[in-house]
């Protein structure tokens, strides 16, 4: 069993209510829930976890090598475009990880376009919605080995 460690950025806590029209109306808790059944189903272990604190975020990624964490999704929300300190915990771990955005930010603002993860990341899904991160955990799965 692999353990996997779903990251969400600023403000996905308000998924369902915080703008409908881009980002959905399924709630963080239900995306969470499925993707906790989901990994079980594909034989995982899936930890979620949220923060509007960029420092949060970061120490949970440095400890995700210590608590044997072998691949990361990551919702960065609102730092995709500007946490260069986000970017440079992952590249210290060395954990592979798969961006993930419920709309497709290069059909926003301009100044959405840019992500500091999209170049480190082993890949990256745009606009799927909700359903981006059970392809995401999918393609999480197979790049470790399982299923």
């Amino acid at each position: 069993m692999s353990s996997l460690l779903l990251l969400n950025g600023p403000n996905l806590n308000l998924l369902g209510s915080r703008e409908p029209n881009v980002y959905g109306a399924t709630h963080l808790r239900d995306i969470e829930k499925r993707c906790t059944e989901l990994a079980k189903e594909l034989g995982h272990e899936l930890d979620c976890f949220q923060s509007n604190a960029e420092h949060e975020l970061i120490d949970k990624i440095q400890h995700a090598t210590n608590d044997g964490v072998e691949f990361i999704i990551l919702n960065p929300g609102g730092f995709t475009h500007t946490s260069v300190a986000l970017r440079d915990a992952f590249l210290a771990v060395q954990i592979p990880f798969i961006e993930i955005h419920l709309s497709n930010t290069f059909a926003r603002e301009e100044f959405r376009h840019k992500s500091y993860f999209s170049d480190i990341a082993s890949s990256c899904l745009f606009g799927f919605g909700a359903y981006g991160y059970e392809l995401a955990l999918q393609a999480a799965s197979r790049r470790i080995g399982k299923n």
